[in-house]
């Protein structure tokens, strides 16, 4: 009886001692290709491989995820790097400690075949927008690329009905749209469009999804496996593409198995960060004095008081 109690208990001991750690993490969105390298990583047995148990939530209100992470109700948020300068600035204990999508995917649309064929062609004309603050900023640095201004045109709130107002005629241009779906979505429709890249056009590039956790978290091994993780389902995405598509959709095979998703997954592989956990400070500065400069932040402050590596 003692010899079998001695072997319980070295068991149970064991058991603690080999769980692995949870992690969950507020998406940004319902799941798709952006999320790419979280959901392969899942798949593939990354996450389980650090000993790391992730659970992954869709959010009812996207705005809320940095915000239950900053109140310490979550452990990880997918979020953007243009909130994350807002959300500093409100004084939001937040830090960026990886990125997933390093590369901006906003974009201003136009009807392939519209009269609009460069940003000067916007002159009095209309433009749709979802959300205002950002979109608006942005709008504005490319308009005063090209000698023009937000007086130029007529902004129209078209919600989140962004292509739909554009094929409609309700608007002429759209600022917002993903690159990677937008622009696939209205050719799915018959509609093709065209982008004008924002980080071509006067907005300094930044990194379009990051991952933010609680401030008091700093230091966290946890994330810094995560990171890894993230890193070596990146690789397998772009070394075997196919492979990775196919375990993607696995997740939930009768949401994620579209064409509009195949079509953004094949757009979205360039953009994925190889090396999640690298930060590049400078570029962080200086997209941190453009929100500044735009009137969205009150300060740009140092960039390690809000970004790290794991």
């Amino acid at each position: 009886m003692k010899r079998f109690s001695i072997l319980l208990l070295t068991a149970l001991f064991s058991a603690q001692t080999f769980a692995a750690d949870k992690v969950n993490v507020l998406l940004d969105w319902f799941i798709n290709p952006d999320h790419g390298p979280l959901i392969v990583a899942q798949q593939q047995g990354y996450f389980a491989e650090q000993d790391l148990e992730v659970s992954m939530v869709e959010p009812a209100d996207p705005s809320m995820p940095p915000k239950l992470v900053a109140a310490g109700k979550a452990d990880m948020a997918i979020s953007y790097q243009p909130q994350l300068h807002q959300q500093i600035d409100e004084g939001l204990p937040l830090v960026r400690v990886g990125t997933l999508v390093a590369t901006p995917l906003n974009s201003l649309v136009v009807l392939k075949d519209g009269p609009i064929k460069s940003i000067t062609d916007l002159k009095g004309r209309k433009v749709g927008y979802s959300v205002s603050g950002f979109e608006d900023a942005m709008l504005r640095a490319m308009l005063e690329k090209h000698g023009l201004s937000l007086d130029d045109i007529e902004l129209v709130n078209v919600n989140w009905s962004l292509s739909p107002s554009l094929i409609s005629g309700q608007v002429d241009a759209v600022i917002g749209a993903f690159r990677n779906f937008e622009l696939n979505q209205m050719d799915i429709e018959g509609h093709p469009g065209r982008a004008f890249f924002v980080e071509e056009e006067g907005v300094p590039a930044y990194d379009e999804l990051i991952l933010v956790i609680n401030a008091k978290h700093r230091g966290d091994a946890r994330y810094a496996r995560f990171m890894t993780a993230l890193e070596k389902a990146t690789q397998f995405i772009v070394n075997h593409p196919d492979q990775a598509w196919q375990s993607f959709v696995s997740y939930k095979p009768d949401e994620l198995n579209t064409e509009l998703n195949k079509r953004a997954w094949a757009d979205t592989l360039s953009r994925f960060a190889l090396r999640p956990a690298a930060l590049d400070s400078a570029r962080y500065q200086r997209f941190g004095a453009f929100m500044q400069r735009q009137g969205l932040t009150k300060a740009a402050p140092a960039v390690d008081t809000y970004a790290t590596t794991p």
